[in-house]
């Protein structure tokens, strides 16, 4: 079978990069996603080519393009120069408030200034409202989606295209489109659940409960570090206390607190690590109403530190670092703004443990 016309054949990269090239000499800036239409090539294919030809010194990257590389070349409005990042969050009311704080200030201090979107972690699609802020002149995006959502691969799909910067917030299990790395910054809460476990196997307890809600995102990581400090004491995985505590939104039903309770004390704990402030308040004060004290007949450590620190007994807690995951996520957006070759960075922060009054010694 004969080869179809010229103008039929896929173009070789050579060619497409030369006439890439005749493109930016012609109009001093070109965008990725104009590109995509006019030259019938997948958007990370030209984000290549364009690469190809920065490294030679043909052209000079901007974020969503290219421009000419003459030193006097004046691009187009970059999506530096709106100064905007764009945030969505999964929360507007519990944990996100401190990480979205920390963003604020860091934005400042870098001449930037943050535009925010909440979501919810049962919301059906966040894709609308990464558009949005796209809309609003985002230059890169601070994004934390829902892992709940039945359009997840779809929105990471939308973040893989995007021509902006992207920053994934508190999700290190994200999967990712090929050939797209995204920056990274999350809390290591596996570790802050080790460090919780460790201060109280340090402290004599051998019969440490782990209590959480089984829809926490958080919860997984906290177990697997409780878990592996459990696994120094060969402690058998059926052995272990690892208790659900059922919730309806952030409501948490009587029956279900003595539910738990019934269990650790059936169980023989003498400790409790509990995700999050408020369970454990709720476990600590039904112990209470029962007759038992915090720490004497139980020590407890809850796992979040938005306000353990104001109960009585005031509670030890795990405290992951919320203002610091949120500068460290702008921080990676403006560094890839001011250099869009550098290599993909991937932060962890660590938890910090805040020892108060609700951890003690075993009695007897």
């Amino acid at each position: 079978m004969s080869a179809g016309p010229e103008s039929e054949r896929p173009l070789l990269a050579v060619d497409r990069q030369q006439q890439l090239l005749d493109l930016i000499q012609q109009r001093g800036t070109v965008r990725v996603a104009e590109l995509v239409t006019e030259l019938d090539v997948a958007a990370a294919t030209i984000r290549r080519d364009i690469a190809a030809l920065a490294a030679d010194g043909l052209v000079q990257r901007v974020h969503g393009g290219a421009t000419t590389a003459r030193a006097d070349a004046v691009p187009s409005e970059s999506l530096l120069e709106t100064g905007i990042l764009g945030m969505l969050v999964p929360s507007l009311d519990y944990y996100w408030p401190g990480i979205v704080r920390g963003a604020e200030v860091a934005a400042r201090e870098n001449g930037l200034r943050v535009v925010l979107r909440g979501s919810s972690y049962t919301i059906d699609d966040e894709r609308p409202h990464l558009t949005r802020l796209l809309e609003q002149g985002a230059g890169a995006i601070l994004v934390s989606p829902s892992p709940a959502s039945p359009h997840l691969a779809e929105t990471v799909d939308q973040l893989g295209d995007l021509d902006v910067p992207v920053v994934v917030v508190e999700r290190p299990g994200l999967a990712e489109p090929a050939g797209r790395p995204f920056e990274h910054v999350h809390s290591d809460h596996a570790f802050g659940g080790a460090r919780a476990t460790k201060h109280l196997l340090a402290l004599g307890h051998r019969r440490i409960a782990f209590a959480c809600p089984p829809e926490s995102p958080t919860g997984p990581a906290v177990r697997e570090g409780w878990s592996r400090v459990l696994d120094t004491l060969d402690v058998p995985t059926a052995s272990r206390i690892d208790l659900s505590i059922p919730q309806h939104g952030s409501t948490i039903s009587e029956t279900a607190v003595d539910h738990v309770v019934d269990e650790l004390l059936a169980s023989g704990s003498t400790a409790a690590l509990v995700h999050a402030d408020a369970h454990a308040i709720a476990i600590v004060q039904r112990l209470e109403d029962r007759g038992f004290s915090v720490p004497a007949d139980l020590s407890v450590v809850a796992y979040d530190d938005e306000f353990a620190s104001l109960f009585s007994p005031s509670l030890t807690a795990v405290r992951p670092a919320r203002a610091a995951i949120g500068r460290a996520a702008v921080e990676l957006a403006a560094a890839r703004l001011a250099d869009p070759d550098r290599p993909t960075h991937r932060v962890v922060v660590l938890p910090t443990l805040h020892v108060r009054e609700s951890s003690a010694g075993p009695k007897g």
